[in-house]
């Protein structure tokens, strides 16, 4: 078992703040100097691990903003991205908890916390690039924060993972968890609308 690995099933077992250098390098059947010689400390292993979590959802986001389609299709690919990936629950965890430990103090969407995770800054950025295009094609409000519009709708994955890791892990992926996130993701899209357009425009989850 790879050190990341180790270290990730560490981490579910234990959370986070569980785990240290000495665990991960007895998981691995390595010495604590052997270890240091591949990760300076926990924070650079847990980095890699979010990193390589929020890669695995950034593949299931297609098409990206900017290749030509609108800002609702870009939307909904999100959305179904974020379905296919909560289907791997335990990767969608990772990212998550490790988020939260590495940015302590702040939420998961601090649009201000750039640089520590790559992979995860390209969700934050491909979000708000999806919010603004909506913007310029007049679908959703022209005075719309985006940057506050990014932190809701991704608070809103991040809190949903944080309730479903609660229940035991065959309930996670009921349908009547997907059917709850898929309404309150589409109440807060409606928020978003301008003014007097048509609700139908905006159904980003009927897939």
């Amino acid at each position: 078992m790879t050190i990341l690995n180790c270290a990730r099933d560490l981490i579910l077992r234990k959370g986070v703040e569980g785990v240290n250098m000495e665990d991960i390098a007895r998981k691995a059947e390595l010495s604590k100097a052997t270890l240091y010689l591949y990760f300076s400390g926990k924070e650079i292993i847990f980095n890699e691990i979010c990193e390589e979590a929020a890669q695995e959802f950034l593949e299931h986001v297609e098409p990206f903003p900017g290749s030509g389609i609108t800002g609702i299709k870009a939307l909904k690919s999100f959305w179904s991205g974020y379905v296919k990936q909560f289907g791997n629950f335990d990767e969608m965890l990772l990212v998550f908890k490790v988020r939260h430990f590495l940015n302590p103090g702040q939420p998961f969407v601090s649009l201000e916390q750039y640089g520590k995770s790559r992979n995860v800054d390209i969700i934050l950025e491909t979000m708000k690039t999806i919010i603004d295009q909506c913007k310029t094609e007049k679908i959703f409000d022209p005075a719309l924060d985006s940057d506050l519009a990014t932190r809701l709708l991704l608070s809103m994955f991040s809190n949903s993972v944080d309730s479903a890791a609660r229940l035991p892990a065959e309930a996670r992926k009921s349908p009547l968890i997907i059917e709850e996130m898929k309404k309150a993701f589409q109440i807060l899209v409606y928020g978003f609308a301008r003014e007097g357009i048509d609700r139908s425009r905006l159904d980003i989850t009927g897939m």
